[in-house]
């Protein structure tokens, strides 16, 4: 069962309560879809939810990072400012240049480093240990596959730790885990509340 590896900076809003079951909400300030489908997603689910689930949004960057910075993040949620594409989005479509809705759970923004940080081995054998049987290799093809991985993490110069060492697709991003940080389900994209809720009442029992 793969792990979930939560690094990051303080909390910028609330406080993470780890309970036997979690959800991660990973998101980006200059994405549309992360307002659109994800926050008042995540808020329904907080509502119904927070007493016995651990709830912590994450806002993360791997582009636009002069938009995806924990600068904006803090604009957010003191007076809902909307910045890039996200405010062009509610600005073209609705007039607004600031967001409706409130983040009302627990946030915190992802934590950056520079790709030197990032490329040692823990973090290299972490990032294999999704790749199936890797442990039955040779020694050749793990250094070969070591060795692409550092060539290609050391031309990004940022690295968001948490979206990058859990290989997340985009976001908006859902991440279920339990109390050892064991990932239990990963979603990506546009989600069905009904769905979610489901699903964390299946964890519950």
């Amino acid at each position: 069962m793969s792990k979930f590896h939560l690094n990051i900076k303080d909390l910028v809003q609330g406080e993470f309560k780890k309970q036997k079951i979690n959800l991660a909400f990973v998101f980006q300030v200059n994405c549309p879809g992360c307002f659109i489908y994800g926050i008042p997603l995540v808020n329904e689910l907080y509502k119904a939810f927070s007493s016995k689930v651990g709830f912590i949004g994450v806002a993360t960057a791997f582009e636009d990072f002069e938009y995806n910075n924990e600068a904006s993040l803090e604009l957010l949620l003191e007076s809902g400012t909307l910045v890039g594409e996200t405010q062009k989005y509610y600005n073209t479509n609705y007039g607004l240049s600031n967001y409706s809705e409130t983040l009302d759970f627990p946030v915190a923004f992802d934590r950056i480093i520079s790709c030197e940080q990032f490329i040692n081995s823990e973090k290299i054998e972490i990032l294999c240990d999704v790749i199936p049987n890797f442990d039955r290799f040779s020694e050749n093809e793990k250094e070969s596959i070591f060795q692409k991985i550092r060539v290609h993490y050391s031309q990004i110069p940022l690295i968001a730790e948490t979206f990058t060492i859990n290989q997340l697709k985009g976001t908006p991003s859902f991440i279920i885990f339990d109390e050892n940080y064991n990932m239990l389900e990963q979603y990506f994209g546009y989600q069905n509340e009904e769905n979610l809720k489901n699903k964390l009442i299946d964890l519950l029992d």
